[in-house]
This record gives structure tokens, sequence and C-alpha cells, in this order.
């Protein structure tokens, strides 16, 4: 990944989107093990997974506490500029010269940018605030 944006709450990369097929074991049972376990049936690329449109793509480090229920410090989003937004997606967005993460609610004709950390405000779109909604969230990787 190649870092090409870089302030106190966000950090974009663009993908490196070259094939890596790793091992895949389909249906883990969270139970008993069997003994198949010990066989590997199939590869994945991670990036043809998670990567739809590669020009269109970005990674983006999550900073701050205003996601907290849905994303925590340090997750790493997959963000697809290409696709359009929708009611209850959650979008990187423009506002006021910086980046904010928030999910886009449609509600009596109005636009808002709600937090999930409810110690944040929410966010009115109208005529007088800039706004640009960057990208759309489809992927996070959690480190645990």
């Amino acid at each position: 990944m190649k870092s090409i944006y870089k302030s106190e709450s966000l950090e974009l990369f663009t993908p490196d989107t070259s094939a890596m097929d790793l091992p895949f074991v389909g249906g883990i049972i969270a139970g008993f093990p069997s003994p198949a376990d010990d066989f590997v049936y199939e590869s994945i690329d991670l990036n043809k997974l998670i990567v739809k449109h590669p020009d269109a793509t970005f990674y983006a480090r999550v900073r701050g506490q205003s996601m907290m229920g849905d994303f925590m410090e340090d997750d790493l989003l997959v963000i697809d500029r290409s696709m359009e937004w929708t009611n209850n997606r959650i979008a990187l967005c423009y506002v006021d010269n910086e980046f904010t993460l928030k999910r886009l609610k449609i509600e009596d004709g109005k636009c808002f940018l709600i937090p999930s950390n409810s110690e944040f405000p929410v966010i009115e779109v109208d005529n007088e605030k800039d706004v640009i909604v960057w990208g759309i969230v489809t992927y996070s990787i959690k480190k645990h």
C-alpha cells in the first residue's frame, strides 16, 4: 500500500491489486474439529474479492472515536469512489475542508451525516455546508 494522504484524523492508501492467492478453507465450523481440517480445497485472492473497481478504490485507516460501534481505531477500510451513495451506507465525506467518516441518513427530504458514537454531533447537510461524498465503505479489516 502506498500512502497518498495523511492527516491527524485519516490516512489514505492506494491498494496493491497484484494477484496473491492464499489457501482457503470454506465453511469453518466453530465446534468440534473435523479430520478434514488438514485439507485445503481452494485458494482466494483477497485483492479480487474486496477491490471491485481498482481505479476507484482506496484504503483508509480509522482514526478517532466518532464511528466507535462500527469501527475501532486502526481498522482498515476499503473505500470505493465509484459507488453511488444511498441511505444508511457508511461514507467517507469531505466536510468543511476535512475528511470524516459517517453514516448517510436521508429522512424527510434532508440528508444527515450520523456518527456511530452518540457523543459526537449529527451533521445536517444543507446549502451552507460544503459536503462531498468521497466514497463508500465496502469492507472493513480488523486486527484481532
